[in-house]
């Protein structure tokens, strides 16, 4: 599915969903964030596709990993989320960009709600490998 983005809310661009679900998880990783993970739930959701969940150690992490794929997607593509819920005091940001909703959570509050079991039965999207070559020195 693509998403289409209205101009005069979030900027006119078309990308899609699981494209924007794994750039998302890119740019988070960009920021080491851990245990990411990039549910499929087109199945299970009406609401949207894929949930992207990261995890941040401290106010300080969450809030470079919120910013680098905020301002990139922004930047680079014209994309700004719909709505973002949460804060970095309540330890969990959600970033709703429609048919892509990415979740960023201090490890204690992301086990607590664990999504991943919530949405268990959604498969796991992994990432392509990367094609860098290995720079070892011989």
């Amino acid at each position: 599915m693509s998403i289409y983005v209205d101009s005069w809310l979030i900027g006119s661009a078309t990308m899609d969903s699981k494209k924007l679900a794994l750039l998302c998880r890119e740019l988070a990783d960009n920021r080491k964030a851990e245990d990411i993970v990039v549910l499929d739930v087109r199945e299970l959701s009406t609401v949207t596709d894929y949930f992207v969940i990261a995890s941040g150690t401290s106010e300080p992490h969450l809030r470079a990993i919120v910013d680098e794929i905020t301002d990139n997607l922004r930047d680079d593509h014209d994309l700004r989320p719909r709505a973002i819920d949460g804060t970095l005091h309540t330890a969990w940001v959600v970033l709703d960009f429609f048919d892509v909703i990415v979740h960023i959570m201090r490890k204690e509050v992301r086990e607590r709600y664990d999504l991943e079991t919530l949405w268990g039965d959604a498969p796991q999207v992994k990432p392509k490998k990367s094609s860098r070559k290995s720079t070892k020195r011989s």
